[in-house]
């Protein structure tokens, strides 16, 4: 069964804006898991911009779904996920002046690190992921270092989706969605878990959640962009429903 990570961090964004308490994430998390949600998924920035530490507390605390931390590869980080002990920890890049996470991890260029980084996370007894690009390079690189779960970045085809006029038969969203096609092909040949996420939405999930072999799609901005309007229950009913309905006729291996 596919499942469906809900990322909350965009509550938290809204919470920052007037660095008051509400809406409080935990209670996001809670109302997700009550619509079906088979986890979490936050990111801890380095500056902190929208999830903080004691929110991170909190839900390893009251969450009783996987709680995945996406967290950049640094001292502190790795610190704060050992003593925190999340189900899973994907590491993914982080850039002061972005607005979003802007592309995969490039593993390749800096494959010691990575290994030592991934090295401690797992002797914490941590899954380790990796976000990741759909190029089969890092995708060799991360079964090298360790990793267990590679996670495809769909922005590329998200943004094909939405410049083609969400025409899902169009050559450029065909292209870029083969690619994650043959990415996910690659990494469950190397014994890893296939992943996805970043930019899906209501109108292009189907595709991907009909990828054979795909584990889990991790998504926040849409079914927080959706709730505004819905509630967060029933955004997060909604988007799973879409995921399971496609992936009830997968492709053919």
């Amino acid at each position: 069964m596919i499942e469906l990570g809900v990322n909350i961090d965009h509550v938290a964004t809204i919470r920052q804006a007037r660095r008051t308490y509400e809406p409080d994430p935990v209670w996001a998390a809670v109302e997700a898991h009550l619509a079906g949600a088979d986890g979490i998924t936050v990111h801890l920035r380095e500056d902190r911009r929208h999830i903080q530490d004691a929110d991170v507390r909190r839900l390893k605390e009251t969450t009783q779904i996987k709680l995945n931390l996406e967290m950049a590869a640094t001292d502190e980080m790795v610190g704060i996920a050992c003593g925190l002990k999340p189900e899973m920890a994907m590491l993914v890049p982080e850039g002061r002046h972005e607005v979003t996470t802007e592309g995969g991890l490039d593993i390749v260029g800096q494959e010691a690190r990575l290994k030592d980084v991934i090295a401690r996370l797992a002797d914490a007894g941590i899954t380790t992921s990796v976000f990741i690009d759909a190029e089969l390079p890092q995708i060799e690189a991360a079964a090298r270092i360790g990793a267990r779960v590679c996670e495809i970045h769909t922005g590329p085809y998200a943004h094909a989706f939405h410049d083609q006029g969400r025409d899902a038969e169009a050559p450029a969203v065909l292209a870029e969605l083969d690619k994650i096609r043959i990415a996910g092909r690659a990494i469950r040949q190397l014994g890893m878990r296939f992943n996805a996420g970043h930019a899906l939405n209501y109108y292009n999930v189907q595709p991907v959640a009909r990828l054979a072999g795909i584990r889990e799609l991790h998504i926040g901005h849409a079914i927080v962009s959706r709730a505004v309007f819905t509630g967060l229950r029933e955004a997060v009913r909604e988007m799973k429903a879409l995921m399971v309905a496609a992936a009830e006729h997968p492709e053919a291996e």
